[in-house]
């Protein structure tokens, strides 16, 4: 059983990394993970070294890392749950025992997915819902739901659905919006808008395309008016990334909004990351350029 104490800390803690991710832009900074404070206490969320991070005075783990060499979680299964293997050593004691406490109390934990280096992506809560000793793992789910499914490797396919959908949603999304928003410097790459939270990361390719993936040069930074903009067709990127508004929002007359926010952006130059590997896809550009056109 969870301790009230250790409890309050953790609703405190999965509160305040949300609060502070979505500040930034949907992301955390290593330095601020590991000098978080509580009335004045420090107790860092995340380990100096080691991807579990079990505080002296928790009986279940606080929050696990995942690193991850591409768009998707290597860790994930085809189902939309999470395999985390068991810490080195004796399976029955220390970090593997504070995370089968988690599964037997039902404590929920925050995972980060580590983009890039220094820049966590929060998913929380996240619950581990399985133990399998032979395999040397635990199953966490992205949903509290999942701890009342008897075994979820049998799982009916209408959950396993609901699984997917839920990867996507909690795992993929989020992370792409990192990626993105880390490589623009965290600025629209239209009007340059430095708030976080004011930010999107907007697809060129929609995800329900085939070649909608979530990787950088298929997504560009944007504040949220000019996100709603270009996914209405308002505003378009051409390949050689320049802003074109639709012709009737250049001829109507309405507020400083209309005005400075969207008549004035066209034929701007959109900012484009440092690197050139992060630059968007001028081929994937033309494919959604097309699309802006045959609207207006």
């Amino acid at each position: 059983m969870e301790s009230a104490v250790e409890r309050a800390l953790r609703t405190r803690i999965i509160s305040w990394v949300q609060e502070r991710a979505e500040a930034n832009g949907g992301f955390l900074h290593r330095a601020e993970l590991l000098d978080f404070r509580i009335d004045e206490q420090r107790l860092p969320i995340i380990d100096y070294s080691r991807g579990i991070r079990n505080p002296a005075s928790f009986e279940s783990t606080l929050s696990i890392v995942s690193a991850t060499n591409g768009p998707y979680d290597d860790t994930e299964s085809e189902d939309g749950l999470l395999h985390y293997s068991y810490r080195e050593g004796d399976p029955w004691s220390g970090d593997n025992r504070k995370l089968r406490n988690a599964m037997a109390t039902g404590a929920p934990l925050i995972l980060f997915r580590k983009e890039v280096p220094n820049i966590y992506t929060p998913v929380s809560p996240v619950y581990v819902v399985e133990d399998y000793p032979e395999e040397r793992t635990f199953i966490i789910a992205l949903d509290e739901s999942f701890t009342f499914v008897p075994d979820v490797r049998r799982m009916p396919d209408n959950q396993r659905s609901y699984a997917r959908r839920l990867a996507k949603q909690r795992l993929h999304q989020p992370a792409f919006r990192t990626r993105v928003i880390v490589a623009y410097e965290t600025r629209c790459a239209v009007c340059e808008l430095k708030h976080g939270s004011l930010l999107d990361a907007a697809h060129i390719v929609p995800d329900s395309d085939e070649r909608g993936i979530p990787t950088v040069n298929n997504g560009l930074a944007l504040c949220k008016i000019h996100h709603a903009a270009y996914d209405q067709d308002m505003l378009g990127v051409t390949p050689d990334f320049k802003v074109r508004i639709a012709d009737n929002l250049l001829e109507e007359t309405d507020g400083p909004m209309l005005k400075h926010g969207l008549q004035e952006m066209h034929g701007r130059s959109i900012q484009v990351p440092k690197r050139r590997a992060d630059h968007p896809s001028q081929e994937l550009l033309a494919w959604r350029y097309e699309r802006f056109i045959a609207q207006v």
